[in-house]
C-alpha cells in the first residue's frame, strides 16, 4: 500500500464516517503528509503497512528540533489516529505510536479579553470606511458583535447565511464542526448591527455562490479566514492592545463572561456547541472567584 493511497482513504474515511469539519481534515492530512516528507527526505522506503516504531520515534525526534510541545503532541496524536485507522481496517496489526508518549504540557488556559477591552475594538472600527462603495465599517461591528454576544468560531461566522438568521425567534441557526447545527441565542444590539449590514448589502453586487451568505467582501464574495483575523489584527494595533488575539479570543471572553456572571456550564456548552461537557469545563480554570460567590449564595451551610 502507497502513502498517498492510504491518506486518501484516511481523509474520506475523516469526512464521510467521522464526520470532521474541512479545518480538521486538513490538520491530519498534514500530520501524515510531514510524516511523508520526511520519509522521501531520507530516501526511506517504509509503507504504510511496514513502517516500524523506531522510524516514527526518529521523525518525532527531528519534528521536535522545530516546534514545541504543544504542536508536537498534536502531531502524535494526529499519527496515532491514522495507524489507528488502519489497524481498524486490517492493514497492519499494530500501532507503531502505541509506545510513544506526548510531551508533558501545562493547561493552555483561553486568552481573553475584558469588556472595556472589547468595547474599546468596536469603537476603534471607521464606520465611514468603504470599498469599491461598499460601507465595510458597519460589516466589521456587525462581525466583531456577533463574534463576541455569540461565541462563534471563525469558521461558523464566515458560513452565517441569511436564511440562518430568526431575528423574530432571538436566534441564529449555526452550522459547527461536522456539519452538525445549533441554535445560539442573539441580542437585539447585535441584531441591529447586522440589520444595518444587510441593509448595505443588499445594494451589492454579489456571486451567485454567495446569495444567501451574510458576510462578504467588496467584491460580493464569503469572507475568508485570514481576512477576519486580518480585521481583528488591525484593530487590536490601532488601540495599541498589548495581547496577541484572534477570532476565537472572542469566544473564550464570550464563555468566560458568561460563566463569571453566574451562566450554567451545561447552557454554555450548549451555545459553543462543545460535544463533551469537559471541553467547557476549561473556563472554569480561568477565573474561580465566582465559585465562592456561588457557594456563599446558594448552599445552606454557609
Amino acid at each position: 500500500m502507497k502513502w498517498q493511497h492510504a491518506l486518501t482513504d484516511y481523509v474520506h474515511y475523516l469526512k464521510i464516517e467521522r464526520g470532521l469539519s474541512a479545518n480538521s481534515i486538513s490538520n491530519y492530512r498534514m500530520d501524515v503528509e510531514k510524516l511523508i516528507h520526511f520519509l522521501e527526505d531520507k530516501e526511506d522506503q517504509a509503507s504504510p503497512i511496514n513502517i516500524d516504531h523506531e522510524t516514527i520515534q526518529s521523525f518525532i525526534y527531528e519534528a521536535s528540533k522545530q516546534i514545541n510541545p504543544r504542536s508536537q503532541s498534536r502531531l502524535i496524536s494526529g499519527l496515532r489516529s491514522f495507524f489507528s485507522y488502519l489497524v481498524f481496517e486490517d492493514y497492519r496489526q499494530t500501532n507503531p505510536l502505541d509506545l510513544i508518549e506526548s510531551p508533558k504540557i501545562g493547561q493552555k488556559l483561553p486568552d481573553t479579553l475584558s469588556i472595556d477591552e472589547i468595547d474599546a475594538l468596536i469603537r476603534a472600527i471607521d464606520l465611514s470606511k468603504t470599498y469599491n462603495g461598499v460601507c465595510i465599517g458597519e460589516r466589521n461591528r456587525a462581525i466583531l458583535e456577533t463574534l463576541y454576544s455569540c461565541g462563534l468560531r471563525v469558521s461558523e461566522l464566515i458560513n452565517l447565511t441569511l436564511s440562518d438568521l430568526f431575528f423574530e425567534e432571538g436566534f441564529i441557526k449555526v452550522t459547527g464542526k461536522g456539519d452538525k447545527q445549533r441554535f445560539v441565542p442573539i441580542g437585539e444590539t447585535t441584531q441591529t448591527y447586522i440589520n444595518i449590514w444587510k441593509g448595505i448589502r443588499q445594494h451589492m453586487s454579489v456571486q451567485p455562490e454567495d446569495k444567501d451568505t451574510l458576510f462578504l467582501n467588496n467584491r460580493g464574495k464569503k469572507l475568508t479566514r485570514a481576512m477576519i483575523f486580518t480585521i481583528i489584527k488591525d484593530l487590536a494595533k490601532s488601540i495599541n492592545l498589548n495581547k496577541v488575539i484572534s477570532p476565537h479570543t472572542f469566544r473564550h471572553s464570550f464563555a468566560t463572561h458568561l460563566l463569571e456572571n453566574g451562566a450554567d456550564l451545561r447552557a454554555i456548552q450548549l451555545m459553543l456547541g462543545h460535544e463533551s461537557i469537559t471541553t467547557t469545563e476549561i473556563y472554569m480554570h480561568v477565573d474561580r472567584s465566582h465559585l465562592k460567590k456561588a457557594l456563599l449564595t446558594y448552599h445552606p451551610r454557609k
